[in-house]
């Protein structure tokens, strides 16, 4: 390191960085979005509540935890109120980056939402991809989570967004098997997926499910047979 560079003021060398114009553009994006929502009516809860989930975004990325996390788990409730589900589950990913005591069963919430009602596959394979960095090398709740991920891009997205998300699932699928079970070919990947069921969609989707029920316990944010109950009147 030169001798000028070394002797910079830290504060100057962190305010010319990128991480700082990044910060000011999140300012200067929160405080658009806040103008917007004081335009908004009360009564148009919906689209209120849909710019309130790009302020949680913001805030989240400035760092602002706290408030991203109140903001996402009021915006959360009004979502599920009004059956929006894509945003509802985005409000998840929001909280489960929140990194709080109720992130992992936001995690698990929003999985669950992403799978019983129509949201968008990206939105559900990321989430499902946050259970596999969250499992250890040698769990198999990560061969499930990734497996899962797989099946929703092969069955659930279209056209190039299936052969593009197909190929980050299956990227996924061989990094859990190496690490499971070191794992490094075909023919043994093929005879593991037998081994563990992982391409039974009926048995994978009943072990994902209780997976989910571990993370979230007793902390459902809503009566989770009325939800079900909605899904069966549509």
């Amino acid at each position: 390191m030169s001798d000028d560079i070394s002797t910079k003021n830290v504060q100057e060398l962190i305010q010319g960085s990128d991480f700082e114009q990044t910060d000011a553009a999140l300012r200067e994006e929160l405080q658009g979005h806040l103008a917007q929502l004081q335009a908004i009516p009360e009564e148009r809860a919906l689209e209120r509540a849909r710019v309130q989930l790009e302020i949680a975004t913001a805030l989240l990325g400035l760092r602002r935890t706290d408030e991203a996390w109140t903001t996402a788990r009021a915006i959360f409730d009004v979502f599920v109120a009004l059956e929006a589900w894509q945003e509802a589950v985005e409000s998840c990913e929001i909280l489960y980056q929140c990194e709080k005591g109720e992130s992992i069963p936001a995690l698990g919430i929003g999985i669950w939402l992403g799978i019983t009602f129509s949201v968008r596959p990206e939105t559900v394979i990321n989430l499902l991809h946050h259970v596999v960095d969250e499992t250890p090398d040698d769990s198999d709740g990560g061969a499930v989570a990734a497996m899962a991920a797989h099946y929703i891009a092969d069955v659930h997205a279209e056209g190039q967004e299936r052969e593009n998300l197909k190929f980050l699932t299956s990227e996924i699928v061989g990094r859990v098997a190496k690490r499971h079970r070191n794992i490094e070919d075909q023919a043994t990947l093929d005879v593991w997926l037998e081994m563990y069921n992982l391409n039974d969609p009926a048995v994978l989707f009943k072990n994902l499910g209780k997976i989910l029920e571990v993370m979230i316990g007793e902390r459902w944010w809503f009566d989770k047979e009325a939800v079900r109950a909605k899904m069966a009147a549509h």
